[in-house]
């Protein structure tokens, strides 16, 4: 299997269930902004991390390739295989969120992103998580979408926040406070 076609040389891409759009379309940058958060989680595991941590990262990896795969085919689509995202999944986060925050310190400022090289990258894919919500939110503006691919990104950020700071805590660094 050859990785270039050569379909995209006049800026159009195929959509899942069929169908071209330009390459600047809003879809794509919403499901290019996951994909690239994606990658920001994967570098984040390349550094030392608790295993636990590392095992709760990986799963969110495979969980943002269908959220990729639900972005990727419109919601009118009449397509069996494709895996979209479910209510179990925003509720999965919402637990782990709330089971790490009870091994943490209660917030009393607001911290800079930082730490451990795995904490500060977890802050770098929280914010890259924000802008794809920002890319979602317009996209819903625009089409129907996965509303609950919405909900699992704006869940998925809190998630990161917390899992950076967990990184540090476990590691045995302070967040790094901000000073007024």
């Amino acid at each position: 299997m050859k990785i270039y076609t050569k379909t995209g040389d006049e800026g159009e891409t195929s959509l899942f269930a069929g169908g071209r759009v330009p390459k600047n379309h809003l879809r794509l940058h919403t499901y290019g902004t996951v994909d690239e958060l994606n990658s920001v989680i994967g570098l984040a595991r390349a550094f030392d991390i608790d295993d636990a941590l590392n095992e709760m990262l990986e799963r969110v990896q495979q969980e943002l390739f269908h959220v990729g795969s639900d972005l990727a085919t419109p919601l009118e689509a009449d397509v069996e295989w494709v895996v979209r995202v479910k209510d179990e999944q925003v509720s999965r986060l919402e637990h782990e969120i709330d089971q790490l925050s009870e091994e943490l310190e209660p917030l009393k400022n607001f911290i800079l992103p930082g730490g451990t090289q795995a904490a500060a990258t977890l802050h770098q894919a929280r914010t890259v998580c924000r802008r794809a919500e920002r890319w979602l939110a317009a996209l819903n503006e625009e089409e129907n979408i996965n509303p609950t691919a919405l909900q699992y990104i704006n869940r998925l950020s809190d998630w990161l926040f917390v899992m950076a700071r967990a990184a540090n805590h476990r590691a045995g660094v302070d967040d790094v406070i901000w000073k007024r």
